[in-house]
């Protein structure tokens, strides 16, 4: 596929971002990405094929593969969930997993089984890899738990024994699409894990309809609140994935939530909620950035909301003249003078 010069240079700039030191700028990157779609994917590719590139970099390539879904991707994440790091090995896995239910099924499931079979490999991949295939039909994994069942490493000979056929595990809808699992989890209700649905907003939840997701965003914020705080973490990060997702599709429902999220947060967010800001906020969400920043005391905290306050200056192109800027001037200079 040919791609116009604006194009090429717009993705040049991205690719540059997923080797930033600041998290938000690697965020935002990702998800633009995944909205560009195909025409990235070549670009994708050879970032992770190249380790002098760095980890951070490769990671994040990885993690827009993941959201792309592209068949392109899956020979290089297989090669990189052999990686010697284990942040780039668990991304490769990440994105082989997509594949496991598609026309290339056969290849990941085969791939996730070696990784899981390798006594050489690491204890966290190798479970990593086991759990993406927990959920396919106990005819197609039984072979693997069996000889599971006898590795010398008792996780995984531990893990392989929970999901053998005659063990008790929580229910799922196998039969279902990642998209109609999106789509019930919006109309009937939450999954028990909230990493499962990051992993559904991440990779599908750009296809879910924005009256979907924002009925995701409001049975998160519900279910948030009836959490202990350390599972409360988990669900306050997968509604900022639900965020990046109507973002991606520049759906302005989620602006008011992100607002009374930065209005009401005690401390900093996950970086998946300033990506959306700076994504889809508008000129509403300047204010409650500039409030959030100078009460923040955390460093990270500080320096990303003012990363997403100028993205969003950027974005809409706005002067000094806007009455909002104008506004938060008197209060927060240090904010409109670096814009």
């Amino acid at each position: 596929m040919a791609i116009r010069t604006s194009a090429a240079k717009e993705i040049d700039g991205l690719i540059a971002d997923l080797g930033s030191d600041r998290a938000l700028a690697r965020e935002t990157a990702i998800a633009r990405l995944t909205v560009i779609g195909s025409r990235a994917v070549d670009r994708l590719v050879s970032l992770i094929d190249q380790p002098d590139r760095g980890v951070a970099s490769r990671v994040a390539a990885l993690r827009a593969l993941e959201g792309l879904g592209d068949s392109r991707a899956l020979e290089p994440a297989l090669r990189a969930a052999g990686d010697a790091d284990a942040d780039v090995a668990a991304a490769g896995v990440a994105v082989i997993r997509t594949f496991v239910r598609g026309r290339h099924g056969v290849a990941a499931v085969d791939g996730l089984a070696a990784i899981g079979l390798n006594q050489a490999a690491s204890e966290t991949i190798r479970l990593d890899a086991i759990e993406a295939l927990c959920d396919l039909d106990a005819a197609t994994v039984q072979p693997l738990w069996q000889a599971l069942a006898r590795d010398p490493n008792p996780r995984v000979r531990a893990r392989a024994l929970n999901s053998k056929p005659g063990r008790s595990r929580p229910s799922s809808p196998v039969s279902m699409s990642f998209v109609e699992q999106l789509a019930a989890i919006a109309d009937q209700g939450l999954p028990d894990d909230p990493e499962l649905l990051c992993r559904l907003l991440t990779t599908h939840g750009a296809t879910v309809s924005p009256s979907r997701l924002h009925r995701i965003v409001e049975r998160v914020r519900d279910k948030e609140g009836a959490e202990a705080p350390a599972r409360r973490a988990w669900w306050i990060r997968a509604r900022g994935c639900t965020h990046v997702a109507l973002a991606k599709q520049s759906s302005l429902l989620g602006v008011y939530d992100l607002r009374e999220a930065l209005e009401s947060a005690s401390g900093p967010l996950p970086v998946e909620f300033l990506a959306a800001l700076a994504l889809a906020g508008d000129a509403s969400c300047l204010e409650a950035i500039a409030t959030a920043h100078g009460r923040a005391t955390d460093r990270w905290w500080r320096e990303h909301l003012a990363d997403a306050f100028h993205a969003i200056v950027a974005r809409k192109r706005l002067t000094r003249r806007h009455a909002v800027l104008k506004k938060i001037q008197r209060r927060s200079p240090e904010l409109v003078r670096t814009t």
